[in-house]
Protein backbone atom coordinates (compact mmCIF):
# COMPACT_ATOMS: atom_id res chain seq x y z
CA UNK A 1 0.00 0.00 0.00
CA UNK A 2 1.40 3.40 -0.97
CA UNK A 3 1.90 6.06 1.68
CA UNK A 4 1.98 9.85 1.49
CA UNK A 5 4.65 11.92 3.26
CA UNK A 6 4.77 15.36 1.61
CA UNK A 7 1.84 17.69 1.10
CA UNK A 8 1.39 19.95 -1.91
CA UNK A 9 2.91 22.97 -0.14
CA UNK A 10 6.07 21.02 0.72
CA UNK A 11 6.45 19.80 -2.84
CA UNK A 12 6.08 23.38 -4.10
CA UNK A 13 8.63 24.59 -1.54
CA UNK A 14 11.18 22.02 -2.71
CA UNK A 15 10.63 22.97 -6.35
CA UNK A 16 10.96 26.69 -5.61
CA UNK A 17 13.77 26.75 -3.03
CA UNK A 18 15.72 23.66 -4.12
CA UNK A 19 15.73 22.20 -0.62
CA UNK A 20 13.26 21.00 1.97
CA UNK A 21 13.80 20.51 5.71
CA UNK A 22 11.77 17.70 7.31
CA UNK A 23 12.28 17.65 11.11
CA UNK A 24 11.66 14.39 12.97
CA UNK A 25 11.73 12.24 9.83
CA UNK A 26 13.85 9.53 11.49
CA UNK A 27 13.41 8.20 15.03
CA UNK A 28 16.20 9.11 17.44
CA UNK A 29 16.81 5.43 18.20
CA UNK A 30 17.47 4.70 14.52
CA UNK A 31 19.88 7.65 14.32
CA UNK A 32 21.78 6.43 17.36
CA UNK A 33 21.95 2.88 15.98
CA UNK A 34 23.40 4.19 12.71
CA UNK A 35 25.84 6.34 14.65
CA UNK A 36 27.06 3.39 16.70
CA UNK A 37 27.51 1.28 13.58
CA UNK A 38 29.43 4.09 11.85
CA UNK A 39 31.86 4.23 14.77
CA UNK A 40 32.33 0.44 14.54
CA UNK A 41 33.04 0.71 10.82
CA UNK A 42 35.42 3.61 11.44
CA UNK A 43 37.42 1.43 13.82
CA UNK A 44 37.51 -1.36 11.26
CA UNK A 45 38.57 0.71 8.26
CA UNK A 46 41.31 2.51 10.22
CA UNK A 47 42.82 -0.72 11.59
CA UNK A 48 45.20 -0.72 8.61
CA UNK A 49 47.39 2.29 9.32
CA UNK A 50 48.85 2.16 5.79
CA UNK A 51 45.61 3.54 4.36
CA UNK A 52 45.72 7.26 5.10
CA UNK A 53 43.97 8.91 2.19
CA UNK A 54 42.94 12.45 3.07
CA UNK A 55 39.65 13.87 1.82
CA UNK A 56 39.39 17.62 1.33
CA UNK A 57 36.46 19.66 -0.01
CA UNK A 58 38.03 23.06 0.56
CA UNK A 59 39.71 23.62 -2.80
CA UNK A 60 42.67 21.24 -2.42
CA UNK A 61 41.23 17.85 -3.48
CA UNK A 62 44.34 15.64 -3.65
CA UNK A 63 42.10 12.58 -3.28
CA UNK A 64 40.94 13.01 -6.89
CA UNK A 65 43.99 11.10 -8.13
CA UNK A 66 43.93 8.45 -5.45
CA UNK A 67 42.90 4.96 -6.58
CA UNK A 68 41.66 4.18 -3.04
CA UNK A 69 39.12 6.97 -3.45
CA UNK A 70 38.27 6.44 -7.11
CA UNK A 71 37.45 2.75 -6.56
CA UNK A 72 35.33 3.34 -3.45
CA UNK A 73 31.97 3.36 -5.23
CA UNK A 74 31.60 -0.34 -4.49
CA UNK A 75 33.29 -0.42 -1.08
CA UNK A 76 33.25 0.93 2.47
CA UNK A 77 36.35 3.03 2.98
CA UNK A 78 37.53 5.72 5.35
CA UNK A 79 39.05 9.08 4.47
CA UNK A 80 40.94 11.24 6.94
CA UNK A 81 40.55 14.90 7.79
CA UNK A 82 43.43 17.12 6.70
CA UNK A 83 43.57 18.74 10.13
CA UNK A 84 43.79 15.35 11.84
CA UNK A 85 47.54 15.29 11.20
CA UNK A 86 50.05 17.19 13.30
CA UNK A 87 53.23 18.90 12.04
CA UNK A 88 55.09 15.61 12.39
CA UNK A 89 52.61 13.82 10.14
CA UNK A 90 51.15 11.77 12.98
CA UNK A 91 47.44 11.62 13.77
CA UNK A 92 46.41 13.91 16.60
CA UNK A 93 43.79 11.46 17.92
CA UNK A 94 42.89 7.79 17.66
CA UNK A 95 42.56 6.90 13.96
CA UNK A 96 38.79 6.33 14.04
CA UNK A 97 38.37 9.79 15.60
CA UNK A 98 40.20 11.42 12.69
CA UNK A 99 38.01 10.40 9.76
CA UNK A 100 36.30 12.93 7.55
CA UNK A 101 33.90 10.33 6.21
CA UNK A 102 33.06 6.77 5.24
CA UNK A 103 32.06 6.06 1.64
CA UNK A 104 30.54 5.14 -0.66
CA UNK A 105 28.47 1.93 -0.62
CA UNK A 106 27.39 1.38 2.99
CA UNK A 107 23.77 1.32 1.85
CA UNK A 108 24.51 -1.85 -0.15
CA UNK A 109 27.23 -3.54 1.88
CA UNK A 110 26.23 -3.06 5.53
CA UNK A 111 22.98 -4.36 7.02
CA UNK A 112 22.46 -1.44 9.44
CA UNK A 113 22.99 1.16 6.75
CA UNK A 114 20.89 -0.81 4.28
CA UNK A 115 17.93 -0.87 6.66
CA UNK A 116 18.26 2.87 7.34
CA UNK A 117 18.53 3.72 3.64
CA UNK A 118 15.75 1.63 2.15
CA UNK A 119 12.20 2.06 3.38
CA UNK A 120 8.73 3.00 2.21
CA UNK A 121 8.93 6.55 3.62
CA UNK A 122 11.96 7.45 1.53
CA UNK A 123 10.47 5.78 -1.54
CA UNK A 124 7.34 7.89 -1.09
CA UNK A 125 9.34 11.12 -0.75
CA UNK A 126 11.34 10.34 -3.89
CA UNK A 127 8.16 9.76 -5.86
CA UNK A 128 6.49 12.88 -4.49
CA UNK A 129 9.35 15.14 -5.59
CA UNK A 130 9.13 13.71 -9.10
CA UNK A 131 11.71 10.92 -9.26
CA UNK A 132 10.31 8.29 -11.63
CA UNK A 133 12.90 5.55 -11.07
CA UNK A 134 15.09 6.46 -8.06
CA UNK A 135 18.34 4.52 -7.80
CA UNK A 136 20.68 4.78 -4.81
CA UNK A 137 24.09 5.68 -6.21
CA UNK A 138 26.23 6.49 -3.19
CA UNK A 139 26.22 6.89 0.58
CA UNK A 140 28.49 8.96 2.81
CA UNK A 141 28.72 9.06 6.58
CA UNK A 142 30.30 12.40 7.52
CA UNK A 143 31.78 12.79 11.00
CA UNK A 144 32.67 16.50 11.40
CA UNK A 145 34.60 15.64 14.56
CA UNK A 146 35.06 18.36 17.19
CA UNK A 147 37.89 20.82 16.43
CA UNK A 148 39.07 19.05 13.23
CA UNK A 149 35.89 18.72 11.13
CA UNK A 150 36.71 20.25 7.77
CA UNK A 151 35.07 22.85 5.57
CA UNK A 152 33.05 21.90 2.48
CA UNK A 153 33.19 24.70 -0.07
CA UNK A 154 30.15 25.88 -1.99
CA UNK A 155 29.29 23.29 -4.63
CA UNK A 156 26.45 21.43 -6.32
CA UNK A 157 26.11 17.65 -6.34
CA UNK A 158 25.36 17.45 -10.07
CA UNK A 159 28.98 18.47 -10.69
CA UNK A 160 30.17 15.14 -9.28
CA UNK A 161 27.26 12.80 -10.14
CA UNK A 162 26.38 13.95 -13.63
CA UNK A 163 23.34 12.62 -15.44
CA UNK A 164 21.66 13.79 -18.61
CA UNK A 165 19.19 15.20 -17.93
CA UNK A 166 20.14 16.31 -14.42
CA UNK A 167 18.51 14.07 -11.83
CA UNK A 168 20.61 13.67 -8.67
CA UNK A 169 18.94 14.43 -5.34
CA UNK A 170 20.65 14.45 -1.94
CA UNK A 171 18.95 12.92 1.10
CA UNK A 172 20.87 14.38 4.08
CA UNK A 173 20.13 13.12 7.58
CA UNK A 174 21.16 14.88 10.80
CA UNK A 175 22.55 12.14 13.04
CA UNK A 176 23.71 14.73 15.58
CA UNK A 177 22.17 18.18 16.06
CA UNK A 178 23.64 20.44 13.37
CA UNK A 179 24.10 24.11 14.32
CA UNK A 180 26.00 27.13 13.07
CA UNK A 181 28.55 26.42 15.81
CA UNK A 182 29.44 22.86 14.74
CA UNK A 183 29.27 23.18 10.97
CA UNK A 184 25.66 22.90 9.75
CA UNK A 185 24.86 23.17 6.08
CA UNK A 186 24.13 26.47 4.37
CA UNK A 187 22.13 26.66 1.15
CA UNK A 188 21.20 29.28 -1.46
CA UNK A 189 17.40 29.38 -1.83
CA UNK A 190 16.47 29.15 -5.49
CA UNK A 191 20.11 28.67 -6.48
CA UNK A 192 19.28 25.45 -8.33
CA UNK A 193 18.07 27.66 -11.19
CA UNK A 194 21.60 28.96 -11.78
CA UNK A 195 23.69 27.28 -14.49
CA UNK A 196 25.96 24.55 -13.12
CA UNK A 197 29.49 25.93 -13.14
CA UNK A 198 31.69 22.82 -13.29
CA UNK A 199 31.75 19.13 -14.06
CA UNK A 200 33.98 16.47 -12.51
CA UNK A 201 34.97 13.56 -14.75
CA UNK A 202 37.65 10.93 -15.19
CA UNK A 203 40.56 11.89 -17.45
CA UNK A 204 41.50 9.85 -20.53
CA UNK A 205 43.57 7.43 -18.42
CA UNK A 206 40.60 6.94 -16.05
CA UNK A 207 43.09 7.23 -13.19
CA UNK A 208 42.30 10.76 -12.06
CA UNK A 209 39.26 12.98 -11.69
CA UNK A 210 39.53 16.39 -13.32
CA UNK A 211 37.25 19.42 -13.21
CA UNK A 212 35.91 21.01 -16.38
CA UNK A 213 35.12 24.64 -15.57
CA UNK A 214 31.97 25.68 -17.39
CA UNK A 215 31.72 29.11 -15.76
CA UNK A 216 34.62 30.55 -13.69
CA UNK A 217 32.32 32.84 -11.70
CA UNK A 218 31.90 31.45 -8.16
CA UNK A 219 28.47 30.59 -6.87
CA UNK A 220 27.07 33.60 -5.00
CA UNK A 221 27.30 33.45 -1.23
CA UNK A 222 25.03 36.40 -0.50
CA UNK A 223 21.69 35.02 0.55
CA UNK A 224 22.94 31.70 1.92
CA UNK A 225 20.79 30.50 4.81
CA UNK A 226 21.81 28.09 7.60
CA UNK A 227 20.00 24.76 7.65
CA UNK A 228 20.23 24.02 11.35
CA UNK A 229 18.77 20.60 12.04
CA UNK A 230 17.93 18.52 15.08
CA UNK A 231 18.85 14.83 15.15
CA UNK A 232 16.43 12.89 12.94
CA UNK A 233 15.88 15.71 10.43
CA UNK A 234 15.94 14.89 6.72
CA UNK A 235 17.03 17.64 4.32
CA UNK A 236 16.34 17.17 0.62
CA UNK A 237 18.77 18.88 -1.76
CA UNK A 238 18.21 19.42 -5.46
CA UNK A 239 21.35 18.33 -7.34
CA UNK A 240 21.94 21.84 -8.69
CA UNK A 241 21.50 23.65 -5.37
CA UNK A 242 24.64 25.48 -4.15
CA UNK A 243 25.41 24.51 -0.57
CA UNK A 244 28.34 24.39 1.83
CA UNK A 245 29.30 23.71 5.42
CA UNK A 246 31.89 25.32 7.64
CA UNK A 247 34.61 23.87 9.80
CA UNK A 248 33.69 22.40 13.16
CA UNK A 249 35.75 24.25 15.72
CA UNK A 250 33.31 23.50 18.53
CA UNK A 251 33.51 20.79 21.16
CA UNK A 252 30.48 18.94 19.73
CA UNK A 253 30.47 16.49 16.84
CA UNK A 254 28.19 16.89 13.82
CA UNK A 255 27.61 13.42 12.42
CA UNK A 256 25.47 13.26 9.28
CA UNK A 257 24.51 10.64 6.72
CA UNK A 258 23.91 11.41 3.05
CA UNK A 259 22.38 9.35 0.28
CA UNK A 260 22.56 10.46 -3.33
CA UNK A 261 19.92 9.07 -5.68
CA UNK A 262 19.70 9.45 -9.43
CA UNK A 263 16.76 8.79 -11.72
CA UNK A 264 17.08 5.62 -13.77
CA UNK A 265 15.32 7.38 -16.63
CA UNK A 266 18.40 9.64 -17.00
CA UNK A 267 21.79 8.64 -18.43
CA UNK A 268 24.64 8.31 -15.93
CA UNK A 269 27.73 9.29 -17.92
CA UNK A 270 30.49 6.71 -18.32
CA UNK A 271 33.27 9.10 -17.28
CA UNK A 272 31.79 10.01 -13.89
CA UNK A 273 34.32 9.36 -11.15
CA UNK A 274 32.05 7.07 -9.14
CA UNK A 275 31.71 3.71 -10.85
CA UNK A 276 29.23 0.94 -10.12
CA UNK A 277 30.31 -2.05 -12.20
CA UNK A 278 29.85 -5.03 -9.84
CA UNK A 279 27.03 -3.83 -7.60
CA UNK A 280 23.80 -3.20 -9.53
CA UNK A 281 21.92 -0.05 -8.63
CA UNK A 282 18.54 -0.39 -6.92
CA UNK A 283 16.01 1.91 -5.33
CA UNK A 284 14.62 2.64 -1.91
Amino acid sequence: MSISILDAAQCRSFAEAGYLVLPGFVDEADCLALRARAVELARQVTADASRATVFRADGAPAHQGDAWFLSSGEAIRGFYEHDAFGPDGALRLAPHECLNKLGHAMHDLDATFRAFSRNAKLAAVAAEIGMRQPLLLQSMYIFKHPRIGGEVQCHVDHTYLWTEPRSVVGFWFAIDDATTENGCMWALPGGHRLPVKARSRLDASRSKAVIDVLDPTPYPTDGLVPLEAKRGTLILLDGALPHLSGQNRSERSRHAYTLHAIDGTARYLDDNWLRRERLPLSGF
